[in-house]
């Protein structure tokens, strides 16, 4: 194992930039091992999402060098992987986030330099531009400079492949590879981007395209144009509102309320610690706020990358309601599919997806109504590359969604898009007020059609990679688990998972991190593995399901808990009881310094 002394030597040898050289170099002089070693010992893996972490100097953080080095190795694994790459070029966007633009100009600049074209948005974009641009331009990939809803410190990397679509295996291994085989800095030019006849800027017209895609799920333009809702709008500071007034304007709404004090892009989110609406009524008081003064009872919040989307309505009490990413799924899903119907097109050939983690409350509907539904792995890698295959199998693919505000509608990208799901639940909301009906009336409707399907979807933050470790270990193998590193296929013959949760028998377990799965006839899991992360599900006797997993992004150990029943009173309260089992049998956040999710 390589010395600090060694690794130090090696990030001042290659880093040029000297704002991370001095953060080092005093790390250094005040032999804070203990911090030079977080940042210095690992590299940034290359995952999930592509990179994501702290702007700080470090091999395992977000800066100029890190950056540089990825858009090498991805630069490589294309050269070797698409003869034609070079032609067609890639796309490359960014959003407001500090150094994001910086970022962006020096990954163009990589790619300049092995003679790529390159298409370069200047100015900032919502992140479904750049799979948009991918797929309309025919680019080899594209690539995104944000870090969505994270903190402010934070930013990313985040790369869609030729097909538009989040990478997947063996892509996300083959760059982490290439990334290795790449570490010399080709050059430090920020500026070769600057009238360079290979740097195309042409974001206003595939902007210009998208918005034309984007007026095709319109249906309703008339009664858009005369409807008096007044719809309050919130960007959480990020890039957000200038795009959602174009999408308003392309499906014939009036104008929406902007919250004010959010409007604007501000990389400091000065009135929200965390920009993400998932965090409840805490991100979005400034939003109610408006609201309440301007006497509308409808909110759409998008993240600052925009490509994630809430709604909240106010109840006939006064109080205001925030739809879960489930519900606003299957109520998207409701739209979707009376849309379809309404063109008489056959409903077998329709098909809508779902991650493992979300209700199964749209399966329930696609066995009622009659189209195909697939659930796939967490995140839209999955997602999207699986409505590809559908495509191909004669599938019009035209919903997706995942519990964490992700929702995919229509044809447009095949990625989550904060802004297509904006001005199509708009336009529900039209029709619905036309029938007499609020948005919670009309859930209450499909629930009476579907069943009542409640979910309890949460955190607890863990700072310590090691913690985490030792809790899923446990859960695994019992109080005396052995080393991760140890394991081997099968497992069968060591493993010791909780046989009872909160008083109910655990009747099947899915453990995708080891391909244990005890409702397969040979207990082999068939969705795909990933052993760099913990996914555990355990169905219960009374139906319900829960998973826990690691986040790809944040420091968090979730939990998803579903439990579907005709009495909504009743499923609720044996819904909460589990939920005090998570974290009393299982999780024990007293015992391992777990952090309880605020509001």
């Amino acid at each position: 194992m390589a010395s600090i002394d060694f690794l130090v030597q090696e990030w001042l040898r290659l880093d040029k930039n000297p704002t991370t050289r001095s953060e080092i170099e005093k790390l250094y002089a005040d032999q804070n091992i203990e911090e030079l070693e977080k940042r210095l010992r690992n590299r940034l893996s290359f995952g999930t999402a592509g990179l994501r972490s702290n702007m700080e100097a470090g091999f395992s953080r977000m800066n100029d060098l890190t950056v540089i080095q990825a858009s090498q190795g991805l630069c490589m694994y294309l050269l070797d992987t698409l003869p034609t790459s070079v032609s067609k070029g890639v796309v490359i966007g960014h959003d407001h986030r500090h150094n994001s633009e910086r970022f962006a100009r020096l990954t163009a600049a990589i790619f300049i330099t092995k003679g790529f074209t390159v298409y370069f948005y200047r100015g900032l974009v919502h992140t479904p531009l750049v799979p948009f641009g991918v797929k309309r331009l025919g680019a080899s990939c594209g690539i995104m400079i944000t870090a969505s809803h994270n903190p402010k410190q934070d930013n990313g990397y985040k790369v869609y492949w030729e097909n538009g679509c989040q990478i997947i295996p063996p892509h996300d291994k083959g760059i982490a590879k290439s990334i290795l085989n790449n570490l010399e800095p080709w050059t430090w030019d920020a500026d070769l981007v600057d009238n360079n006849s290979l740097c195309v800027d042409n974001v206003k017209e595939i902007s210009d395209f998208y918005f034309e895609e984007l007026k095709e799920l319109s249906r309703h333009r008339e009664d858009n144009a005369s409807s008096k809702i007044k719809f309050v709008y919130t960007a959480m500071h990020g890039v957000g509102t200038q795009v959602a007034k174009r999408a308003f304007e392309v499906f014939s709404f009036n104008p929406f309320l902007s919250t004010k004090e959010q409007e604007e892009p501000d990389p400091d989110f000065p009135t929200v610690a965390f920009p993400n609406p998932e965090e409840g009524k805490g991100a979005l008081a400034l939003a109610i706020k408006t609201a309440d003064e301007n006497g509308a009872r409808i909110i759409f919040a998008n993240d600052p990358d925009a490509d994630r989307f809430s709604v909240s309505e106010k109840q006939k009490n006064g109080e205001w309601n925030i739809f879960s990413g489930n519900q606003i799924g299957i109520i998207l899903a409701s739209a979707v599919l009376e849309n379809y119907n309404a063109q008489g097109k056959p409903i077998n050939k329709l098909a809508m997806l779902a991650s493992t983690v979300s209700s199964n409350m749209l399966e329930k509907m696609a066995k009622v109504e009659g189209f195909y539904f697939e659930e796939t792995l967490t995140g839209f890698k999955w997602l999207g590359n699986k409505a590809i295959d559908l495509n191909q199998q004669g599938y019009e693919v035209l919903f997706a969604y995942e519990e964490a505000i992700g929702f995919m509608i229509g044809n447009i990208v095949k990625d989550k898009d904060g802004i297509s799901a904006l001005v199509t639940f708009a336009e529900l909301t039209v029709q619905l007020d036309k029938r007499g009906l609020t948005v919670s009336e009309y859930l209450e409707e499909l629930y009476n059609k579907y069943g009542y399907f409640v979910s309890d979807n949460s955190y607890f933050i863990c700072y310590s990679p090691q913690t985490i470790d030792k809790i899923f270990n446990k859960i695994r193998f019992g109080e005396n688990p052995i080393k991760s590193s140890e394991l081997n296929y099968p497992y069968t013959y060591q493993l010791s998972y909780p046989s009872t949760l909160a008083g109910y028998k655990i009747t099947y377990i899915r453990d995708l991190t080891i391909g244990y799965d005890t409702s397969k006839p040979d207990s082999k899991a068939t969705l795909p593995i990933s052993k760099s992360s913990h996914m555990i599900t355990f169905g219960l006797e009374n139906s319900c399901i829960l998973t826990l997993r690691t986040s790809g992004t944040e420091p968090k150990i979730k939990y998803y808990l579903e439990l579907s029943g005709k009495d909504k009173a009743e499923v609720k309260n044996e819904l909460h009881k589990i939920t005090k089992g998570v974290a009393d049998e299982l999780l024990e956040p007293e015992k391992y310094g777990l952090v309880y999710r605020t509001e």
